[in-house]
């Protein structure tokens, strides 16, 4: 098949490594640096390969891994291309050039075919042009092409370009390569992208048990009796007295003499270095190699100065009079003067990774500005239009472009692909897309599942992308009310009813897990502080391995007065006895009772809490505030407890919180309907940990639920409904008596 002939022949990854994978034995796991994952059908495999050319010199090749999914690879090509150029200084864009391979269907019919064609000339994602190669076999499958496109030519949807398309015929092979030559050539003098429609034909049917003749019998009975390229080019070579007839059949001699030996060397076929590892990767951990905890706190002086970096403009420069208070805001956080709010744990966290050399981009729709006019994070002048970029001068002699930020197209499949893509060139660096509203991701539905939740698995492949998706009940209706938290939640792959080991000597240092986030295909987090939120962001790039991360960011919380965090919490020095560093945390104690809390594996009893609370995101502020309405949090009947991380889930510290309340009866509260959000993803969770512990589980097998009833829409449309439904909720899970 096509794009097994570009593995052996173009890349050329080595024949033995590509017998070994069709014999469909994966490795047993049994060496530690083996790195195992699920496995795929072996055409969408990715490989890499620095190929000699005739004139003595060496072109770096890289084929990415791709998904059945037609096209959906083309932006993740794009965006590892973007990034090569920028950690090679590349700015002309001369030095690395991505090639698409297109099939004449797909390229007609594939809405995000043209997303990619979008970018060509966007200049936060243009790559100076790209090489794209249409396999044109005349059919789709089964389907003419009459039936699968309304215009002439499959390529027809380039013409939205100004760019050249050439239509070659695939039997000439000459003529093919000098069409190649050309295109390369339009692409590195003028940096815009360019097409080469190869008009050929399918020998066999779509893939090995297929039969062409069913649906195509007249052109394949042509299919039949014509001589293909290779043999027509061989035909053309004797006449012209290029070969002789001996040539020939030594090259057909020696290639199956390669075939041969290297289908026998196969069977003792070992790699000799990880595959899994391009060179910017050397030192990072496979899922099976045990990564130190690191800390995320930052040096006072060091947020100082980068704090005062960031709320600094220019003397010159005239902001618009809001924006300029809200900087003088920021300013005074820093300081000290105020608790720091969302953005300014954003921006803080965007510093420091920043003035520590690391490359931070956030992309999506209007990112610059937010959404929700909260992140100001470039600047328009209000007399000259000129831009400025407060997190682009950390640093005296920041490198251009070391923090970017930049408002995308309206493109949520394209742009996704292409910051993923970007990725995986370099773990060095902090790469975030975010969503206008949480909804909209499922726009890129086959990005989160053919290549983020699993490409580690299929290709080892590793990547530290950051999703915010803003998610949160606020009465907006059911198109801006939710992410769709419950579908990132069953794309985990962590076993609910298998608790994971737990070594409580190394409790205080953070190691008493293991390996449990590496070994979990992505994270989920629902954070509720801006601190809390500046230590995810930041463990990020503080681990030698990378793992998606899928946050569901708050709206209303962005402007919320309750949801600040004091400076210090952003610092070095633990604010607990024991513990050691300043980290994440998985999961938030209730803020009542016996306090300071102890985070030790088995805190002190509170016997008199007859109901414990767990929730996630902004309800808990909603339960927070009702409660202490009620006198509640005097009273101490009720604990509310805050699970930040979803996945992988923090089954560690929800038993230290059972542990501490051993009378206490367990809620899940959630502001989604029963059928969405967490429920059906803790509740399996929450029964492990009382069944760890002895404890009784409630005679049905289900934790008791506080939330929505099951609903097909994500939420009403009626403002007051929504705030009865949301009195509703709170009551249930304050209610001892409910």
């Amino acid at each position: 098949r096509g794009r097994l002939n570009v593995r052996g022949n173009v890349v050329q990854k080595p024949l033995s490594q590509i017998f070994v994978e069709f014999s469909g034995t994966p490795k047993d796991g049994s060496d530690p640096s083996d790195y195992t994952g699920s496995g795929d059908v072996k055409y969408h495999l990715g490989t890499s390969f620095a190929r000699p050319t005739i004139n003595g010199k060496r072109v770096y090749l890289s084929l990415v891994a791709n998904p059945s999914h037609l096209e959906a690879v083309n932006t993740v090509v794009l965006g590892k291309t973007r990034a090569k150029q920028y950690y090679t200084d590349d700015h002309d864009r001369g030095r690395a050039m991505p090639i698409l391979l297109h099939g004449d269907g797909a390229f007609s019919g594939q809405g995000i075919v043209y997303e990619t064609l979008d970018m060509s000339g966007l200049v936060d994602y243009t790559v100076g042009g790209c090489v794209h190669l249409v396999v044109n076999n005349q059919v789709a499958f089964t389907t003419d092409p009459k039936e699968g496109r309304s215009s002439p030519y499959c390529t027809d949807v380039a013409k939205s370009l100004n760019s050249p398309i050439f239509h070659v015929n695939g039997d000439d092979v000459e003529a093919v390569v000098r069409v190649c030559m050309l295109a390369a050539e339009w692409r590195q003098t003028w940096k815009t992208d360019v097409v080469v429609d190869l008009v050929c034909y399918r020998k066999y049917g779509h893939n090995e048990i297929d039969e062409p003749m069913f649906t195509q019998p007249l052109m394949y009975k042509k299919i039949k009796a014509h001589r293909n390229s290779h043999q027509q080019y061989v035909d053309q070579l004797l006449r012209e007295g290029s070969v002789t007839e001996e040539d020939v059949k030594a090259i057909h001699t020696k290639v199956l003499s390669i075939l041969d030996s290297e289908f026998a060397a196969s069977k003792e076929y070992k790699p000799k270095e990880k595959d899994w590892l391009a060179s910017h990767w050397q030192g990072f951990m496979s899922p099976a190699q045990m990564s130190r905890i690191r800390n995320t706190g930052v040096p006072s002086e060091m947020l100082q100065q980068v704090g005062r970096a960031i709320t600094e403009l220019p003397a010159s420069f005239t902001p618009h009079r809001q924006i300029k208070k809200v900087y003088e805001q920021r300013r005074a956080m820093v300081e000290g003067k105020e608790p720091v709010d969302w953005a300014m744990a954003e921006a803080l966290a965007f510093g420091t990774l920043v003035s520590e050399g690391n490359h931070v981009r956030l992309s999506g729709q209007d990112v610059e500005r937010g959404t929700f006019s909260h992140r100001h994070a470039l600047l328009h002048d209000q007399s000259t239009g000129a831009k400025y970029v407060p997190i682009g001068h950390v640093f005296s002699g920041q490198k251009p472009g070391q923090f970017t930020v930049c408002n995308s197209s309206l493109s949520e499949f394209g742009v996704l692909g292409f910051e993923l893509g970007y990725s995986m060139e370099n773990p060095n660096s902090l790469v975030l897309w975010e969503a206008q509203f949480g909804d909209f991701a499922n726009s890129a539905q086959i990005i989160f599942d053919q290549f983020l939740s699993s490409g580690e698995a299929k290709w080892l492949r590793q990547s530290g992308l950051v999703c915010l998706l803003p998610h949160g009940y606020d009465g907006q209706g059911p198109e801006h009310s939710s992410a769709r938290l419950e579908r990132f939640l069953q794309m985990c792959d962590e076993n609910p009813y298998v608790m994971p080991p737990v070594d409580e000597s190394q409790w205080f240092t953070g190691a008493h897990l293991g390996t449990q986030v590496q070994s979990a295909n992505w994270q989920v987090v629902n954070v509720t502080t801006p601190a809390n939120y500046f230590h995810a962001l930041r463990r990020q790039v503080h681990r030698r391995f990378r793992k998606p991360l899928i946050v569901m960011s708050p709206k209303n919380l962005l402007r919320h007065p309750k949801c600040k965090s004091p400076l210090d919490e952003f610092d070095d020095h633990a604010e607990d006895a024991g513990i050691v560093g300043v980290r994440f945390k998985r999961l938030i104690m209730d803020d009542t009772g016996v306090l300071p809390k102890s985070r030790a594996p088995r805190p002190q009893e509170e016997t008199g809490v007859k109901r414990l609370v767990l929730c996630s995101g902004k309800v808990w502020y909603d339960l927070h505030a009702e409660r202490e309405k009620r006198g509640l949090d005097k009273e101490g009947s009720v604990a509310l407890v805050r699970v930040e991380q979803l996945v992988p889930f923090p089954f560690d510290l929800v038993v230290r919180e059972m542990r501490r309340y051993p009378n206490a009866e367990v809620v899940w509260c959630q502001e989604e309907p029963m059928n969405m959000g967490a429920y059906f993803h803790v509740q399996p969770r929450l029964v492990s940990c009382l069944l760890s512990l002895g404890r009784s589980v409630p005679a049905d097998g289900r934790i008791k639920y506080a939330g929505r009833a099951p609903s097909a829409a994500t939420s009403t449309g009626y403002i007051a409904v929504h705030l009865r439904e949301q009195a509703e909720l709170v009551d249930k899970a304050l209610n001892v008596n409910y």
